[in-house]
């Protein structure tokens, strides 16, 4: 019983140290949330004028909504690493519910070494694997899934592709949604932006120097970036459900060394009275 209270101090001990790393970890994590959410804000408020725009299926091609859906792409991001409480089945339960009985054939992109080991589980077709991301990624670390996202469409291997993603509300609030990056979809609402579903149309833009080069740019970015802003959101997630789940771990732990330590003390205590009753029974039977 000893050995066992001594381990459960030891459990306590380590998820009081990753509690620790999961609070410093989280408090950069959601700066960097904080710090591109109005950027990535204002580029999905772009993205939806342009697409509003009078004859939006003649402005660009990641624009076009295809005559008939055959194939289905979406980006799934998870985490590398466990210890974070139900964060990671969520994100995949969640998709299975959506995509599992998909009118069409879904191939997936898994962002996270436990989403891609889960897919795969599952037996779904990953197309490409994204693991092993930096501790803070930049623009640069992950615009290769934005890009082979938007490669994908535009070369008609899919005709639709989606994001599904922990969002971060809270330390203790993150719920799993999903959004339809390509074609734009209007309909519904963004995390921070409310389509006006009674403007049929939005202002006419004038574009310069040409909106074929314009469009070129800003649009497959944008839509990168829309990967980027999840994939911080998802990070914050993570840590604060790491975060949490270590605390409960800990809290867990003491409960348990308490418990274990008041069954340690009667049962010592139970052996010292069992030792005096031998004394005195055996005083006893010398005095006679």
């Amino acid at each position: 019983m000893r050995m066992r209270i001594r381990s459960v101090k030891n459990i306590s001990q380590v998820t009081r140290a990753l509690e620790a790393v999961s609070a410093s970890k989280v408090r950069r994590a959601v700066a960097a949330v904080q710090a591109t959410r109005p950027y990535a804000t204002k580029a999905w408020q772009v993205l939806t004028h342009v697409a509003a725009q009078p004859g939006r299926d003649q402005l660009h091609p990641l624009l076009t909504e295809r005559a008939s859906v055959r194939n289905a792409l979406t980006v799934v991001i998870t985490g590398d690493r466990g210890l974070a409480g139900a964060y990671n089945t969520n994100v995949i339960r969640f998709t299975a519910q959506n995509f599992d009985t998909y009118n069409v054939p879904v191939k997936y992109i898994a962002v996270g070494r436990k989403g891609r080991d889960l897919l795969f589980r599952r037996r779904k077709q990953v197309l490409a694997d994204f693991s092993n991301l930096p501790a803070a990624p930049s623009f640069a670390d992950v615009s290769a899934i934005g890009r082979l996202a938007v490669d994908s469409f535009l070369n008609g291997e899919v005709d639709e592709v989606w994001l599904v993603y922990t969002n971060f509300h809270t330390m203790s609030r993150q719920t799993v949604e999903m959004q339809k990056l390509l074609p734009l979809e209007l309909e519904g609402k963004h995390e921070h932006v409310m389509v006006d579903q009674s403007r049929k149309t939005s202002a006419a833009y004038i574009y310069e120097p040409d909106e074929r080069d314009i469009l070129d740019q800003i649009i497959p970015r944008f839509t990168a970036l829309q990967v980027y802003q999840a994939i911080l959101e998802s990070q914050a997630s993570e840590h604060a459900a790491r975060m949490v789940a270590m605390r409960n771990a800990t809290d867990n732990a003491h409960e348990l060394v308490g418990a274990l330590q008041l069954a340690y003390n009667k049962v010592r205590q139970q052996a010292i009275t069992n030792d005096i009753l031998d004394i005195v029974g055996g005083a006893e039977a010398l005095a006679q």
